[in-house]
């Protein structure tokens, strides 16, 4: 059995909009072809994929299991065609990175050096974007790769572990720590730490918190209000302290003192991207982004 992936692009967009009529709208189709299409498409799988009622329309169990899987194929085909473009007009194409705020764009062009030495002919688009975003863009064919910290692959995703990275602890200048070189987390039991998650909703702040608790304490933790700013900046203008990979010294053109934790923590670097596409400036990246 085929599979047809336009009438599978017609449920995605009744899941998303909740509603036959935005669906129709967005799709660009009279409201009776998109139901005519769903009904066609229940047929073919052989069980209901939608409850239909008074106030709109929702997912059945079978129905979000074709969704999820859906997603991972729309980005199939669409990772499939921009290769064969780029094959037929003799390109190398352009490899997509995303990272989140966690990652800072320094560090994303750390771990390229490497790879432009090898393919200098590669072109490559960096953007940041927010960990939901960052997978439902790799899931959808939009990037290539995706750069986090201790963030789930989800469906259709491999995660990659690139290494380790030493974390710090950033204080604004005026903090009573910024005359120190060094502290242990012990001794920032007392202190409120910005996380840019709120726990139990953030895999990265889970890891911080987890750090934390290893150390025999339950920190305080307050989310960043100044999301996608650079992590050594959330401490400027507080009294917070804040988890960075950023090196202990200045920072912030002197606003903010970097700390060395000792003993030593780490954070993960990972990179997120399909296992069932083929790209050789991605597996180039793979091969030669490192950390130490």
């Amino acid at each position: 059995m085929a599979l047809d992936l336009h009438k599978l692009e017609h449920l995605i967009a009744v899941a998303e909009e909740g509603s036959l009529t935005r669906a129709a709208a967005r799709l660009h189709l009279s409201q009776q072809a998109l139901s005519t299409s769903i009904r066609v498409l229940e047929r073919e799988v052989g069980v209901p994929l939608l409850e239909r009622g008074a106030t709109g329309v929702a997912l059945l169990p079978a129905g979000r299991a074709l969704v999820e899987d859906a997603r991972t194929l729309r980005g199939l085909a669409r990772a499939a065609l921009r290769r064969a473009r780029d094959v037929g007009r003799g390109e190398a194409g352009a490899l997509r990175i995303g990272h989140t705020p966690a990652v800072t764009g320094e560090e994303v062009t750390a771990l390229l050096r490497p790879v432009s030495a090898v393919r200098p002919e590669l072109d490559t688009r960096v953007s940041q974007c927010y960990p939901a975003d960052l997978t439902a863009r790799l899931r959808d064919g939009d990037l290539d790769v995706g750069l986090c910290r201790a963030l789930s692959p989800g469906p259709g995703l491999r995660r990659t572990t690139l290494g380790r990275q030493r974390l710090h602890l950033a204080v604004a200048a005026g903090h009573r720590l910024a005359s120190g070189t060094a502290v242990s987390l012990p001794e920032l039991a007392d202190e409120r730490f910005i996380v840019w998650g709120h726990p139990g909703r953030s895999e990265y702040t889970d890891l911080l918190v987890g750090h934390c608790r290893a150390a025999g304490f339950e920190p305080r933790t307050t989310r960043n209000p100044l999301q996608g700013t650079p992590p050594v900046t959330a401490v400027i203008g507080t009294d917070g302290v804040a988890f960075v990979t950023a090196p202990p010294g200045e920072a912030a053109g002197g606003r903010v003192r970097v700390l060395a934790l000792e003993p030593p923590v780490f954070a993960p670097l990972h990179a997120l991207h399909s296992p069932h596409t083929a790209h050789p400036g991605r597996d180039a990246f793979l091969a030669e982004a490192s950390i130490s």
